[in-house]
């Protein structure tokens, strides 16, 4: 179905949206989009930096022992 939309058919879904919206909130919201991005790409970047350094703490099974037994 979304193979048949082409670039006509995204045009119009960009007017209609742009119409229903309004460019300023748009705007803002790819604004927060764009935060979101770089707050994972830092999140990753850190965890990664973590692991080489060899500072991450080692995994541990924190589940209570009543709770092991049920399984």
């Amino acid at each position: 179905m979304l193979n048949n939309i082409g670039l006509p058919g995204l045009l119009l879904i960009a007017v209609v949206v742009l119409v229903l919206f309004g460019r300023g909130k748009i705007s803002s919201l790819m604004g927060e989009v764009g935060k979101g991005i770089t707050a994972f790409k830092k999140g990753v970047k850190e965890t990664n930096d973590e692991i080489e350094d060899g500072s991450a703490t080692k995994a541990q099974d924190v589940t209570p022992a009543a709770e092991k037994d049920k399984a």
